[in-house]
């Protein structure tokens, strides 16, 4: 197998395992911990990813991964991820994407950034997290959409097996494009593995207009957006 960013051996095996049981796919857990921005603070910024198999909208959480929000918008805002596919898809586990082109060439990338997986948020479904390699603190730009609650990639400790991987957002609408470009056909391409055989494509990616600014309550306003997965 090629390698490219998300799991190490260890993890691979057991998404594999989780994606025949099919785990965690209907019944998506809860974070225990408020993704809300502090009382008086702009709403968390949302992202529309326009895909080939439709829009997803997703939401970051400024607040608890500040380093992974910032390196994810400042590629939104050049550009960096228009033409770009999820290279990467497997049944019950994920969808990866945000480094690779269409004829899997790797598109050149910034510095990785720190892992700030120990926010306490778990990867759920409908969570974006960072991808990266087997140091904790290897992610640039690519990242994944859990499509079931994928609790071994949660932060369980400081070494190497057990950081995990840094949740820094959710997908607020267009969960069903995500299980379309999960579901699809795939296959190998060259020593690629697990790849779309027709290109999930994210064709514009945009930062919306801010919606407003956080409540008393820390809950800020979200007109229009459906329920969390």
């Amino acid at each position: 197998m090629a390698r490219f960013p998300l799991l190490s051996t260890t993890l691979f095996l057991g998404a594999i395992l989780l994606g025949i049981s099919g785990c965690g796919a209907s019944e998506p857990g809860k974070q225990t911990v408020s993704t809300a921005p502090a009382p008086g603070q702009p709403a968390n910024p949302r992202v529309l990813i326009e895909t080939s198999q439709g829009n997803i909208t997703v939401e970051l959480f400024t607040r608890n991964a500040p380093q992974s929000v910032g390196n994810f918008i400042h590629y939104v805002k050049t550009g960096f991820y228009d033409g770009l596919i999820f290279h990467r898809v497997i049944p019950g586990f994920m969808i990866q994407g945000g480094g690779m082109t269409p004829d899997m060439t790797e598109k050149p990338r910034n510095a990785p950034i720190r892992n700030e997986a120990d926010n306490g948020l778990r990867n759920l479904r409908g969570t974006l997290a960072m991808a990266r390699m087997a140091d904790p603190d290897s992610a640039s730009s690519q990242f994944f959409i859990n499509v079931a609650d994928n609790a071994f990639l949660d932060h369980r400790g400081t070494n190497y097996d057990t950081w995990g991987y840094a949740v820094f957002g959710r997908v607020v609408d267009g969960m069903q494009v995500v299980d379309a470009i999960v579901a699809a056909p795939r296959g190998d391409r060259g020593p690629y593995q697990d790849v779309p055989v027709e290109p999930a494509v994210m064709k514009r990616v945009t930062l919306l207009p801010e919606t407003g600014v956080a409540t008393r309550s820390g809950a800020a306003p979200q007109p229009g957006m459906q329920d969390a997965p």
